[in-house]
């Protein structure tokens, strides 16, 4: 049997070490303050939660599921006007967070590329995501 993605990069202390930098880039980096600003000024609680739904994503426990229900993700992030910019900047921090924290540089080319499909997903301005991708899930 093949291991889980979330298996692959260490489990939870792995998941919530990628969270952790991304976000910190995210607080820190003049190139990615578009969708910082689309987050609140403490970001404990968009910590905690992407940290549950990659846990889940990345076929680990379904910690998000578990709280909050279905992630929905597109519905929840209607209210924010995510855009190509958007997508590319959330990429950015992602790409970088990737490359420090996840030593296999095959996991991280593939969890790029799977997230890459999410980001773009999210958009709902300037033309929206490509067709098809509503579904996404890695394990």
């Amino acid at each position: 049997m093949q291991a889980t993605h979330y298996e692959r990069i260490g489990g939870e202390d792995k998941v919530l070490a990628l969270v952790t930098r991304f976000y910190d880039l995210m607080d820190t980096l003049p190139e990615a303050y578009g969708i910082r600003k689309m987050h609140p000024q403490d970001l404990a609680s968009s910590r905690q939660k992407l940290f549950e739904f990659l846990s889940g994503w990345m076929g680990g426990p379904q910690l998000f599921i578990e709280k909050y229900g279905h992630p929905r993700l597109r519905a929840r992030h209607m209210p924010f006007a995510v855009d190509a910019s958007a997508r590319d900047q959330w990429m950015m921090c992602m790409r970088q967070a990737l490359a420090e924290v996840v030593d296999d540089k095959t996991l991280a080319a593939e969890l790029e590329a799977a997230f890459y499909q999410v980001a773009d997903f999210m958009q709902n301005q300037g033309g929206g995501p490509a067709a098809g991708m509503g579904g996404i899930q890695i394990r």
